[in-house]
């Protein structure tokens, strides 16, 4: 048995969440690493190879999953070995605490990478994508809401979505300020204005009402992560 292949299943039991302790301490073992300590998980859509940095950090690899030992830092300077090196795209875990823990750490990376939209080569932490990871762990309630929401966007030319969508993602991206909205699109404030109004009559949600506008920005993620609307 190779070393990858051995170190696959020893980390095999441990990623699927299913290890009992004594497959916790034979992977600790096998692999030279400690039962605690702090680490992070890795899903790329495609397997990679990471050369090592001479940093100290230890990667295992189980297919396209990765096992990270971190040091006193957190997982940035690991994942930016991983980008340098053309992975991606990638989700990453919170930090856990010991090897029992990387079946959580693996299914919270799972869901991080499901936040890459279409073509992308992000490896994104969970943490900055947990609303979005929500719509993307329920496909069929995201495709509902998508429809729900903006099916009449979806009739629409897709010169004529692009502007509508692209409007309203300045504006967000401009904290609701018509006026940023307007200089960032190098249109007139009241151009922004007109459209997101539009908007709002086409999907019948209010976005000075926060309960639609929380709504509209689910569905608005859940359209990101298809190809509808690019």
């Amino acid at each position: 048995m190779g070393r990858d292949t051995e170190a696959a299943a020893l980390l095999g039991p441990l990623l699927a969440g299913s290890a009992q302790p004594h497959q916790v301490r034979r992977a600790a073992q096998g692999l030279g690493l400690p039962e605690r300590g702090r680490y992070a998980v890795v899903v790329l859509g495609a397997p990679a190879v990471v050369p090592s940095d001479g940093s100290g950090v230890r990667w295992c690899w189980c297919g396209e999953v990765g096992v990270v030992l971190l040091g006193p830092g957190g997982p940035a300077g690991p994942v930016a070995r991983l980008v340098a090196a053309g992975a991606g795209p990638g989700g990453v875990s919170p930090v856990v605490d010991g090897l029992a823990e990387l079946g959580l750490a693996r299914r919270l990376a799972r869901a991080a990478l499901l936040t890459c939209g279409p073509g992308r080569r992000e490896i994104v932490a969970l943490e900055g994508r947990l609303p979005t990871a929500l719509v993307a762990s329920a496909p069929e309630l995201s495709a509902r809401l998508v429809a729900e929401v903006f099916g009449p966007l979806l009739v629409l030319a897709p010169a004529e979505r692009a502007l509508l969508v692209g409007t309203l993602e300045a504006w967000l991206e401009c904290g609701g300020s018509v006026g940023r909205a307007a200089a960032r699109l190098r249109c007139h404030r009241n151009t922004v204005f007109n459209r997101l109004r539009r908007l709002e009559r086409l999907t019948s949600r209010s976005l000075s009402h926060p309960r639609e506008l929380v709504e509209t920005l689910l569905a608005l993620d859940a359209l990101r992560l298809t190809k509808v609307g690019t």
